[in-house]
């Protein structure tokens, strides 16, 4: 086999192999054997299918195969005896060549080479916490109004009510929403799902009650024709209900399926609260060691196929988001181009860090965060199962916990600097 290397740009290379066609009738023969062997064809038995059949009846698809085998092996085989890491997939062209040879040209980006990454300038602030006795006791309340019974009541509505009404709003070009009646919505008033000018209208209100003002719609309002829209809004108010928080006992706890008593039901909420704060803690130690480590490499050159692969996941999740907020969902991977290349240069970091320092994938921490994912359903072993079962998922698994390794290897070694703070302040980290 023959290899040749021209440096397109930067990143780009262009490949040349000669195979002599000799490895690719080789394959071909040994493809109509295998298949001489296991097809199954009417009037002839089992393994008895003469070869000219075969080649009749398979020929084109078995030389195809076979073309696609040869090129595949030796385009790995290339790539290794150059040293090159290919980023994405090639474009492969065949070519014209001489008889007895067999020449293709690929095409591909490489991952750039590095060089040794120093992390010992970063500058990183370690977040650490701890699950209070008032973080439970909350938790618990937030767990009750979860749970509480709504009753209907003659009185005008309050604050903490739910309040069901129908509404009509015609926006400033004149279309009105619904075309025609009215749309029927409910609202706890003082929870913000409305606007904050139809729900202090709310207040004071009672059943069979009308009323109409001008409201700015918020922009994640589930009519995306309204969201962020200021309208002049008719409202009837159709029911007030008053809501009962239910007592911490007994048949409480047993509705979370704790049968044991408080102090068990205590200890389930404060284990799934240190699960979710251990997340929060690691994913802001994750996203502070990205930053500084891609502010630091900003010149790294990165592969536009990867960049643009990268681009377009985030556009199909931008998308899903979107449709599910009821808002216009973007067409154009234009605006996540700068994100999807800190996406890439993260990884292509991540990566050689992990590659010069001989970083390898502990096993047991992908075991554990397989169990902790399982654990927050029904039937944790299923879970696990499923997972076992797709290798893609176990991969991106397996990758994550890899990566996480690697990020608190790089903040064990830039200067760090250890920040107090509170189960509330890191899940509920308030705008700068």
């Amino acid at each position: 086999m023959q290899v040749s290397v021209e440096n397109v740009s930067k990143l780009e290379r262009k490949l040349t192999v000669k195979i002599p066609s000799e490895r690719y009738e080789s394959r071909v023969q040994e493809r109509m054997r295998e298949l001489g062997r296991s097809v199954r064809l009417k009037g002839f038995r089992p393994g008895k299918v003469p070869a000219k059949v075969i080649e009749q009846r398979f020929g084109a698809q078995i030389r195809n195969e076979a073309m696609s085998d040869v090129i595949g092996s030796s385009f790995q085989e290339a790539v290794r005896k150059e040293n090159l890491r290919p980023a994405v997939a090639p474009s492969i062209r065949t070519q014209e060549a001489p008889k007895g040879e067999i020449e293709y040209v690929a095409t591909f980006e490489v991952v750039p080479e590095l060089g040794p990454i120093d992390v010992a300038s970063l500058d990183v602030v370690r977040v650490s916490a701890e699950v209070e006795d008032g973080d439970i006791d909350r938790m618990i309340e937030t767990l009750r109004a979860q749970r509480r019974q709504w009753t209907a009541v003659e009185r005008v509505a309050q604050a903490g009510d739910m309040v069901l009404f129908e509404y009509a709003a015609t926006t400033a070009d004149g279309v009105r929403r619904p075309e025609s009646g009215r749309e029927r919505v409910g609202t706890i008033v003082g929870s913000g799902a409305m606007s904050a000018e139809l729900e202090q209208r709310l207040v004071g209100m009672k059943t069979g009650e009308e009323a109409t003002l001008e409201v700015t719609f918020p922009a994640s309002f589930r009519q995306r024709e309204l969201a962020g829209q200021r309208a002049d809004v008719e409202l009837a108010v159709v029911r007030v209900s008053e809501g009962r928080l239910p007592d911490v006992d007994d048949a409480f706890i047993a509705s979370f399926g704790v049968t044991e008593g408080i102090a068990k039901f205590r200890g389930d909420v404060r284990a799934n609260l240190e699960r979710e704060l251990h997340n929060a803690l690691r994913g802001r130690l994750k996203a502070e060691v990205v930053e500084k480590l891609v502010a630091a490499h900003d010149h790294v050159e990165v592969p536009k196929g990867m960049v643009e692969g990268e681009a377009r996941a985030m556009l199909r999740e931008g998308q899903i988001r979107a449709e599910r907020m009821g808002l216009e969902p973007p067409q154009s991977t234009d605006p996540f181009k700068d994100g999807a290349t800190k996406r890439v240069r993260a990884f292509i970091l991540i990566g050689e860090l992990a590659k010069q320092n001989a970083i390898a994938l502990d096993q047991r921490r992908v075991a554990n965060e397989l169990a902790s994912i399982a654990s927050t359903y029904e039937e944790p072993e299923k879970v696990i199962e499923l997972y076992s079962k797709d290798q893609e998922v176990m991969a991106n698994l397996r990758n994550r916990v890899l990566e996480d390794q690697v990020v608190e290897w790089i903040a064990e070694h830039a200067k760090h600097t250890e920040q107090r703070s509170t189960f509330q302040q890191v899940l509920n980290p308030q705008p700068v």
